[in-house]
């Protein structure tokens, strides 16, 4: 399954621009990528950071059309039944699939180009 297309530009939260030191550098607003797989029947999401160390400890952007939300999510618990030892990289109760079952034909068709143009890197 193809990774969602959606992307945003999401302007830093209200919280991060009070802490910033005044007359220094202020945090600038960023473009965001969903990682879900495509045709996703909810908000789009990304995860912006992870603190590790416990639950629902990464920090989630999940944005439509009308508004983004910053959400503490923990991990999805499933396996990669591949490679048991691999866990999904989304969030539990995330829709689609799971993240190794979801690929970003971006990055799919940039690996095949280095492939083509430097095969001694791809044996």
């Amino acid at each position: 399954m193809n990774q969602c297309t959606a992307v945003a530009l999401l302007p830093p939260p209200e919280h991060v621009l009070a802490l910033s030191a005044p007359g220094g550098h202020r945090p600038e607003a960023g473009h965001v990528l969903c990682e879900l797989g495509e045709n996703h029947d909810t908000a789009h999401s990304a995860m912006l950071w992870d603190e590790g160390g416990r639950p629902g400890s990464a920090v989630w952007v999940r944005w439509d059309t009308e508004r983004a939300q910053l959400l503490p999510l923990p991990w999805c618990t499933a396996l990669d039944p591949r490679n048991a030892d691999d866990a999904c990289g989304l969030f539990a109760g995330h829709p689609s699939a799971h993240s190794w079952e979801v690929t970003d034909p971006t990055d799919q068709a940039i690996t095949r180009d280095l492939a083509r143009l430097h095969p001694h890197l791809f044996r």
